[in-house]
């Protein structure tokens, strides 16, 4: 929904592929750290395998994490095999109402460092809440923890965080079918799914210098911001149509790095503006061997991660793929 389409449409081939992951990556992890194996065609038209179907397999190189944040460029995927878990008894969402984004990352840094064993916490501010779950939070910023697993345990740790963060601001608790459109909506960042071509960034960064580096851009240009992962993910809306590339990518640099990804533009800005993170010489120079082992002709995605004209793939330090 957030490029336009409908909802549902996704693949758990392109879940792989893109390396996504919801909310709850602060304790289950990204689809790269749940694959144990893939069977795979290469752009040279040979078909491989690598991994297995059991947590403990030994096949050389872990070409199945390769394939993680690849985006296509690589291989077609044509069969994956992932870990599971099973799905929490129980989930509650503790809400703390009005807190600013510098107050919101202290109390979620004070949660995640508590033993409340918190699976997921977010933040949303005033403008953005808003628009969560169909208005259900109300027009307060809304800081966010989930607590999830059995009911006895979930109930015991939910009052040892009310305990915790009592000073903090507003409690309130959030249960049922609204805990889970609150944290669907958050995953597939609803707030900024509005049809519009108003570009939106998702950067990775510290969480402790997310809402600083939002507050540095937010003085020279117009944005929406939403937090997940304890400020560690954060969505941007640039409301003036201007993506900002530049100004963004400084900031992030300047606030101890990240990775600063464009998801949605208008198609001139998106021909215009690099829609990942600039690599530096030597790991573009590793990407673009790894291409050209793997697709030599270029024909896989052609443009999708680089300029058409280039072979060069895209291997993230932090998120993507690990040889």
């Amino acid at each position: 929904p957030l490029l336009g389409g409908e909802l549902g449409l996704g693949t758990i081939g392109g879940v792989l592929a893109a390396n996504l992951c919801g909310p709850r990556r602060l304790k289950a992890g990204a689809a790269r750290d749940h694959i144990l194996g893939v069977a795979a065609v290469s752009g040279r038209g040979e078909a491989f395998k690598s991994g297995g179907r059991v947590v403990k397999n030994v096949t050389g190189y872990d070409l199945s994490k390769l394939m993680a944040n690849s985006w296509g460029t690589l291989a077609v995927l044509t069969d994956v095999t992932f870990k599971v878990l099973p799905s929490a008894e129980t989930e509650v969402t503790l809400a703390l109402r009005g807190l600013l984004d510098d107050h919101a990352a202290a109390a979620m840094a004070l949660a995640l460092g508590s033993s409340a064993e918190v699976s997921s916490a977010a933040h949303l501010p005033e403008r953005v809440a808003a628009r969560v779950a169909g208005g259900s939070l109300g027009n307060a910023a809304a800081t966010l923890l989930r607590v999830e697993g059995f009911g006895p345990s979930v109930a015991y740790r939910i009052a040892a965080l009310k305990d915790l963060l009592g000073n903090a601001g507003p409690l309130e608790e959030i249960s049922g079918d609204i805990s889970h459109s609150v944290w669907r909506a958050i995953r597939d960042c609803a707030p900024f799914a509005d049809g519009l071509e108003k570009p939106v960034w998702r950067v990775s960064m510290a969480p402790a210098q997310g809402h600083q580096m939002v507050l540095a851009l937010r003085m020279q240009a117009a944005a929406d911001a939403l937090y997940d992962w304890q400020g560690g993910l954060i969505w941007l809306r640039m409301e003036h149509g201007d993506p900002e590339a530049d100004l963004l990518r400084g900031l992030v640099r300047q606030y101890g790095g990240g990775h600063a990804t464009l998801v949605r533009a208008a198609p001139s800005h998106r021909a215009a503006v690099p829609v990942f993170e600039p690599q530096a010489p030597q790991l573009a120079a590793l990407s673009a061997r790894l291409k050209a082992e793997f697709d030599p002709k270029n024909i896989l995605n052609p443009g999708r991660m680089a300029p058409a004209a280039s072979s060069a793939t895209l291997v993230t330090a932090t998120e993507g793929a690990a040889l």
